[in-house]
């Protein structure tokens, strides 16, 4: 038995790590606890396990007395101090035992507990080596998918990234190698189960730290970010440093930086602004090049309404809405965009707006006015008030409008 237990021993430390005198105290406790429940029930044990050549000792300790009731846990003095020459009343003496005496079921009971040891051990360790990079990224190997979930093999542990962190339409297959933000390590009753993401901002703030070297730094700093995996991500950069454009440090020299940011998200779009604390001015550097013709900003409750011209409608709202979303995350502020309209974009309005002015009609009349053709002061020059009779008005609505014209 000596021999195996050394074998053991020997894999355990080499091969697993596991400290040699870890698995003695397994491997002892567990023999012991067995031991105790079996044949050596009843009896009080001492077990020990020479580390150099995996000799098993093991001992009954019995109390010495004079008159024995409890054969197992007792001896008779005259015993003891044959085994201790010495021995005297309620001592506790050692008397060894062969080891073989121990059972069967201990075997396998120590057997398991090396087993299960060695399971906690490498979760232990698993935890270990990787609950100091999280937030890092990690290169692995795709192994397998269930469902909706991707295995990755990341050499020490396998890791899983669930659908949620996934960027929308990436596939990988088996073997590929795959590069993702080790984003948590979870407990679980089968030990800790480490979370890989694609999809969060995190992913792609890792990797304008690792490929800009000012924001490694801190030269460069990443004040405001959003995302939305698979198609776009803004990011509001400022500079510690007056004499370093933050912009420019971030897309690198011909784009080199960003570029290589671009191909590891597979194509996706990054705009990178310079960050204003003044929401107005962040606005207004977020939505180049489209240019906004009027901001109306409400503190209270934390709203932006943005009027843009016609044309720069679509850039500012973008695809599907994702300028307009992602800016209003990058700013932390609701955001409304509408149409801009000029003063002269609404010739019927600006009319009836002149009449009212001019004569203090009703709105409704000088709307009737306008309707018939008079849409300034200059064309009521020669109209009567039978014509208005004529277009629909009272006669009495039209003697009041001609009076209150020739007033003027």
């Amino acid at each position: 038995m000596s021999s195996e237990i050394l074998s053991v021993l020997e894999y355990m430390e080499k091969e697993k790590g596991i400290p040699r005198a870890d698995m003695i105290a397994t491997i002892a406790n567990a023999l012991k606890t067995a031991a105790q429940k079996g044949v050596n029930s009843g009896q009080e044990l001492k077990i020990e396990i020479n580390p150099k050549n995996g000799q098993l000792h093991a001992w009954s300790l019995l109390k010495v007395v004079d008159s024995i009731s409890n054969p197992k846990a007792e001896i008779h003095v005259e015993k003891a101090q044959a085994i201790k020459p010495g021995a005297v009343l309620g001592e506790i003496i050692e008397r060894e035992l062969d080891p073989s005496t121990l059972g069967r079921i201990a075997a396998q009971t120590a057997r398991q507990a090396v087993m299960q040891r060695l399971r906690q051990f490498e979760k232990d360790r698993i935890y270990d080596d990787f609950k100091d990079q999280v937030g890092n990224i990690v290169t692995g190997t795709v192994r397998r998918r269930e469902r909706n979930d991707l295995y990755v093999d990341l050499g020490k542990a396998e890791a899983v990234m669930p659908g949620k962190e996934q960027v929308p339409g990436e596939e990988y297959q088996p073997g590929e190698r795959i590069r993702c933000l080790l984003l948590s390590i979870d407990s679980t009753p089968r030990g800790p189960e480490i979370i890989l993401s694609r999809g969060s901002p995190k992913f792609v703030r890792r990797l304008f730290e690792l490929e800009v070297t000012e924001i490694a730094d801190g030269t460069v700093k990443i004040e405001a970010f959003a995302r939305e995996p698979g198609y776009r991500t803004k990011i509001a950069v400022t500079s510690t440093d007056p004499k370093v454009d933050p912009v420019g440090a971030c897309v690198g020299a011909r784009g080199a930086r960003v570029k290589t940011i671009v191909r590891e998200l597979g194509g996706e779009k990054i705009d990178i602004i310079r960050y204003f604390a003044d929401p107005k001015e962040m606005i207004i550097e977020a939505f180049k090049p489209a240019v906004p013709r009027e901001i109306a900003i409400d503190e209270k409750n934390h709203r932006i309404v943005l009027k843009v011209a016609t044309d720069d409608l679509a850039i500012a709202i973008g695809r599907k809405g994702q300028n307009a979303r992602l800016t209003s995350r990058l700013i932390g502020w609701r955001l409304d965009i509408e149409e801009f309209h000029a003063a002269g974009d609404d010739p019927r309005g600006n009319a009836i707006s002149a009449l009212t002015k001019a004569y203090e009609f009703d709105a409704a009349i000088a709307g009737r006015l306008v309707d018939m053709g008079i849409n300034s002061p200059a064309a009521f020059e020669g109209v009567e008030a039978d014509d208005l009779v004529g277009a629909g008005f009272a006669p009495e609505e039209a003697q009041s409008i001609i009076a209150r014209v020739a007033q003027k």
